[in-house]
C-alpha cells in the first residue's frame, strides 16, 4: 500500500523517541536518568483534580461545542485580560486538544502550497513538520548565543520574501529557554508591520521564568500587532496537566472561525472533563504551582553550576522553561570505542548507551552543536545524571 506523499516529509518527534528508548531500557532493569521529555514531574494540583471528579459525578461527559465550552472560553478571556493586558471576545478563542493541536490546526487553516513560514532556530521540533504537512515551506533563521538565541530584526528582514506569510515566535523558547523582553519584541513587531506578516506566538511557558524576567505577550504591543497575531497557550506546563490535553488559541475572528470549523470535522471537541479542570486551573491560582516553579528554579541553579564545571561544555542560562541547552561540539571528533562522536546524535547515543543518561540531540531543534536536558525530574536524579554525564564526557577528553 502506498502512503500519502506528505508523510514521507516528516519524522517522529525526537523528544518522544528518546523517551521511548529510555523507557525500553528501564523495562529491562537498566537505570536510565531521563532528561528527555518536557513534562513536569509534579502531580496536577488537587483543586484541579477535584473539579474533574465533580464533572464526572455531575454527568458532564457529553459532547461540547467543537471550539470548547463558553465557560472555559470566558475563563481564558479573563486570563488574557488579567495576566497579559489583552482584550478578546469569546468568539476569538478556540480550545483544542493541547497547544500542539492548536498549532497544527492553525497551520491547516493558514498555509497553502508555496507559502513560507519563518522559524527562528533553535526551534521546537514540531514546527517545521507541521508546516511541511500542510504544503508550506519552513524557512529556518539561525540565531546566535551572543544574541541570547533571540531573532533580531535584521535577520528577520533578511529572510523575508514575497512568499513569506508568517513568523512563529516561541517565548520562552523550547529548547534554549531564551525569552524576548518588550524591547526585542517591539523590534520584531516593527518588521512584522512593515512586511504585513502574521505572527503565531507560542507562549506555553510564559509562567515558568527566572531572575525577575517578565513575560510580555507579543499581541500586547498594540492593536495593529494584535490584529496580526495568534497567541497559543495551554495548561500542560503551568499546571502540570500534560495528559489532560487542553490548549487554546486567541486571535482574529476569521482565523478562529476557520479553526472551529476544521475541528468540527476532525477532533470534534476537546475532552469535556478536561475543560472543567482547565476552568479551575485558570480561575484559581494554586500554591502548588508556585512551589513547582520554585523547585524548577532550584534545579536550574544546580544544573548551571554543574555544567559550568564540565570541561568542554558551555551553556547560556535559560530565562524560562525547564530546559538547558548546553553546547557540546568541543567533543566532536573524539573517539568512542570504534566510533567517533561526529554530531549531537552520536553524543546522545553515547550518553545513553555508556552512561545511562537520556538527552535529546540538538539537530532535532536545528542546532547540531547542542543537546537538550529537561530538568523536570527530581533533583536527586539530576545529581546522579550529571555525575554519570560528567564521567562519560571525561572519558572522551
Amino acid at each position: 500500500m502506498k502512503l500519502a506523499q506528505r508523510v514521507s516529509q516528516i519524522r517522529p518527534s525526537a523528544t518522544h523517541v528518546i523517551s521511548v528508548r529510555a523507557k525500553q531500557l528501564q523495562a529491562q532493569g537498566i537505570d536510565v536518568i531521563d532528561f528527555g521529555l518536557g513534562e513536569p514531574d509534579f502531580d496536577t494540583p488537587r483543586e484541579i483534580k477535584r473539579a474533574a471528579i465533580a464533572a464526572i459525578r455531575d454527568g458532564f461527559t457529553k459532547y461540547t461545542p467543537p471550539s470548547g465550552t463558553d465557560e472555559l472560553k470566558l475563563a481564558i478571556v479573563e486570563k488574557f485580560r488579567r495576566e497579559n493586558g489583552l482584550e478578546y471576545e469569546k468568539d476569538q478563542v478556540v480550545i483544542s486538544c493541547g497547544a500542539k493541536h492548536s498549532l497544527y490546526t492553525l497551520a491547516q487553516v493558514l498555509f497553502d502550497q508555496g507559502d513560507e513560514v519563518i522559524i527562528p532556530a533553535p526551534y521546537w521540533v514540531s514546527y517545521p513538520d507541521q508546516i511541511l504537512l500542510n504544503g508550506a515551506m519552513p524557512v529556518i533563521v539561525p540565531t546566535a548565543e551572543s544574541d541570547g538565541f533571540r531573532l533580531t530584526m535584521e535577520a528577520l528582514r533578511a529572510y523575508i520574501t514575497h512568499r513569506t506569510k508568517a513568523l512563529i515566535l516561541n517565548s520562552p523558547c523550547n529548547p534554549t529557554g531564551s525569552a524576548y523582553d518588550k524591547k526585542h519584541l517591539e523590534e520584531i513587531a516593527q518588521v512584522v508591520l512593515e512586511k504585513d506578516l502574521l505572527v503565531i506566538s507560542d507562549e506555553i511557558y510564559e509562567r515558568i521564568v527566572y531572575n525577575g524576567f517578565t513575560h510580555v505577550s507579543f499581541a500586547s504591543l498594540g492593536q495593529e500587532v494584535k490584529n496580526r497575531t495568534v497567541v497559543v497557550n495551554g495548561v500542560s506546563k503551568t499546571f502540570s496537566m500534560t495528559g489532560w490535553r487542553i490548549g487554546y488559541a486567541a486571535g482574529p475572528k476569521p482565523i478562529m472561525s476557520a479553526m472551529a470549523n476544521l475541528q468540527s470535522q476532525s477532533t470534534s471537541n476537546p475532552c469535556s472533563i478536561s475543560q472543567k479542570a482547565a476552568v479551575a486551573a485558570l480561575s484559581h491560582p494554586s500554591p502548588e504551582t508556585i512551589r513547582m516553579f520554585g523547585e524548577f528554579e532550584r534545579r536550574r541553579t544546580y544544573l548551571l553550576k554543574r555544567l559550568g564545571r564540565m570541561k568542554g561544555v558551555s551553556c547560556v542560562p535559560p530565562l524560562g522553561t525547564f530546559y538547558v541547552f548546553p553546547k557540546i561540539s568541543a567533543f566532536f571528533g573524539k573517539s568512542w570505542k570504534d566510533r567517533i562522536i561526529r554530531n549531537s546524535h552520536d553524543m546522545a547515543n553515547y550518553l545513553l548507551e555508556e552512561a545511562g543518561v537520556a538527552v535529546v540531540a540538538g539537530d532535532a531543534f536545528g542546532a547540531d552543536e547542542y543537546i537538550r536536558l529537561s530538568y523536570a525530574i527530581p533533583l536527586k536524579r539530576i545529581r546522579k545524571g550529571l555525575d554519570l554525564m560528567q564521567e562519560a564526557l571525561r572519558k572522551l577528553q
